[in-house]
């Protein structure tokens, strides 16, 4: 992909986020991904291949949120296959904490597809806002 159309990807894929929206987020996943949160709680770490993002990680937030999450853009730059998106979430926890979280996404390209994502944000707020996330997981059965 040329930057052109990495950040047309990124534009589309956080034009549908800000709407709530994250289908085309989830299609753009290759489906060996990797993607990590950087910090030192229980929502840190890596998450690998698709079906451990969507199961470990994006699921269990979005069963925390009121509705399906809102990830608004604020600037995107591009460097070969590699891009940083600033970005700032605007949600509500079902127990009523807001988890409006600043974040800088890293995103590197391959095949078309997000082959990673590395996720710096405000781990403090994570950690207040969603709790642990090995108790969301046991909630769940998992």
């Amino acid at each position: 992909m040329s930057t052109t159309d990495i950040r047309l990807s990124l534009q589309a894929i956080f034009d549908g986020l800000a709407n709530r929206d994250g289908s085309r987020f989830i299609d753009s996943l290759a489906d060996d991904v990797n993607w990590t949160i950087i910090g030192h709680n229980s929502w840190s770490g890596t998450f690998r291949g698709k079906e451990a993002v969507l199961r470990d990680l994006l699921t269990p937030l979005r069963e925390l949120l009121v509705e399906r999450s809102r990830t608004v853009a604020s600037r995107i730059i591009v460097d070969g296959d590699v891009a940083a998106v600033e970005a700032r979430g605007h949600n509500v926890t079902r127990s009523g904490a807001r988890y409006d979280n600043e974040y800088c996404f890293v995103f590197r390209f391959a095949g078309g597809k997000i082959a990673e994502v590395t996720e710096y944000s405000d781990t403090e707020l994570i950690v207040s806002a969603l709790g642990d996330r090995a108790a969301v997981l046991a909630a769940r059965g998992d």
